[in-house]
C-alpha cells in the first residue's frame, strides 16, 4: 500500500494513476486497510486527485474515497472534500460514470448528518438530476435525499430548493 501511494503520489501518468487507484480502491475493501491508507497519508494523496483534468482519474480517485469511507476516522478527513465532490457532480455529464462515482460517495458521506450542510448548496442540482438523469442516477440521487431528509436542520433547505 505504502508504495502505491507513493507511485500514485510520484507520477503524471493518467494510466498509471488510474490503476494505482483501482488498486487502492479494492484493498479499500478490508477495514485494515483503511486505516493503513489512511496512517499513510493515502486519504489527501487521493483526495488530491479530484482536482484532476481527467475524468477517468478523478472516477477512480471517487470510487477509491468511497470504499475508504466506510470508516468514521476516515469520514472525518474525507469530509473536506465533500464540497469538490458535489462540484464535481454537479459538473460532470450528466448519467456519467463520473457523476455516478461522486454521488455515490455522496451517499456514504451522508449516512450521518455530520456533513450534510457541505451538501446544502447541491440540492438544486440533486432535483435536477431526479428529473432529467437515468434510473440509475436517479436511484443514486434518492439515497443522497433520503439520508439528506432524515435530518430536521435540512427540511428547510430541502423544501426551498429552487427546481
Amino acid at each position: 500500500l505504502h508504495k502505491l501511494i507513493h507511485l500514485l503520489q510520484g507520477t503524471d501518468d493518467p494510466l498509471i494513476q488510474e490503476q494505482a487507484l483501482i488498486t487502492l480502491s479494492n484493498s479499500a475493501a478490508f477495514s485494515v486497510n483503511q486505516d493503513i491508507i489512511r496512517n499513510l497519508d493515502g486519504l489527501s494523496i487521493i483526495g488530491g486527485m479530484l482536482s484532476d483534468c481527467v475524468p477517468k482519474v478523478k472516477e477512480k480517485a471517487l470510487n477509491a474515497l468511497n470504499n475508504l469511507s466506510m470508516n468514521i476516522k476516515n469520514q472525518e478527513e474525507i469530509q473536506v472534500y465533500v464540497m469538490q465532490v458535489c462540484k464535481n457532480v454537479e459538473t460532470a455529464p450528466l448519467n456519467s460514470d463520473l457523476q455516478l462515482a461522486g454521488l455515490r460517495l455522496l451517499t456514504n458521506m451522508s449516512v450521518t448528518s455530520d456533513y450534510h450542510h457541505k451538501m446544502r448548496n447541491s440540492i438544486p442540482c440533486f432535483f435536477h438530476l431526479l428529473s432529467e438523469g437515468t434510473e440509475r442516477t436517479q436511484i443514486q440521487v434518492l439515497k443522497v435525499l433520503v439520508n439528506l431528509s432524515a435530518n430536521p436542520a435540512m427540511t428547510r433547505h430541502l423544501l426551498r430548493a429552487q427546481v
